[in-house]
């Protein structure tokens, strides 16, 4: 193998989270008594939630306020009479039972059977060990490193330490980062050292200035990659 180790992203590179998400918040607020609320308030959860998933990036602010915060910023906005720590509680109970794998996921792994894999990961603990764990992949990886567990995030190189040191790990030339956020993902592999590969399906352009070593748009293509 071309690499000692790949390490993986899990949202959006592993698993379709758009799809996850919009399930979860329809169902989370149908319990809450709002069942147009994915309509009403999706737009809106989204922008509130993408500014405070850049400030965890920064390290502003941890992944448990998070949670709570964006409901809380959701709700005020509209008057509405929900407490955000409650329905975020719900709402990642939810989450982790919605699984839906990206296309070539499992032909990936089936066809780099001696590779060794692991998880590096932004999420919530047990919505990241619960999807995995109900999924095809669930025997797939050596480690799941996630942030909630270590106290750093991408693109934070200490997370990038602990997974080494968990992996017995030295040397940054013969690990690879996959992942669909530059910012996250791939500046974190940069920052320490790792080449790292965009997954980019939806051909969004680079307008950031951050260089991965490889781009793609399929998970295949990580088979000539690794080999």
């Amino acid at each position: 193998m071309k690499y000692d180790v790949i390490f993986f992203d899990i949202d959006d590179t592993l698993f379709d989270f758009g799809k996850s998400e919009k399930a979860a918040l329809h169902k989370t607020f149908e319990v809450f008594g709002l069942p147009d609320g994915l309509v009403d308030y999706r737009a809106s959860y989204r922008e509130i939630s993408n500014v405070l998933w850049g400030e965890l990036e920064q390290g502003k602010l941890s992944i448990t306020k998070l949670g709570v915060e964006r409901f809380r910023r959701l709700f005020a906005a509209y008057n509405l009479q929900i407490d955000g720590a409650d329905f975020n509680h719900a709402y990642l109970e939810i989450l982790g039972k919605e699984i839906y794998l990206v296309d070539g996921a499992v032909t990936l792994f089936d066809s780099l059977p001696e590779q060794r894999s692991a998880i590096i990961t932004n999420g919530f603990k047990h919505v990241q060990l619960s999807k995995l764990g109900n999924s095809p992949l669930q025997n797939v990886f050596e480690a799941v490193i996630i942030s909630e567990e270590t106290g750093f995030q991408k693109p934070d190189s200490r997370i990038f330490d602990y997974a080494f040191s968990k992996l017995r790990l030295t040397e940054e030339a013969n690990a690879l980062m996959v992942g669909d956020s530059l910012t996250s993902d791939i500046q974190g592999g940069i920052n320490f050292g790792m080449d790292t590969c965009w997954f980019n399906p939806e051909h969004k352009e680079n307008k950031i200035g951050i260089q991965p070593t490889y781009e793609i748009d399929h998970l295949t293509e990580l088979i000539t990659i690794a080999k």
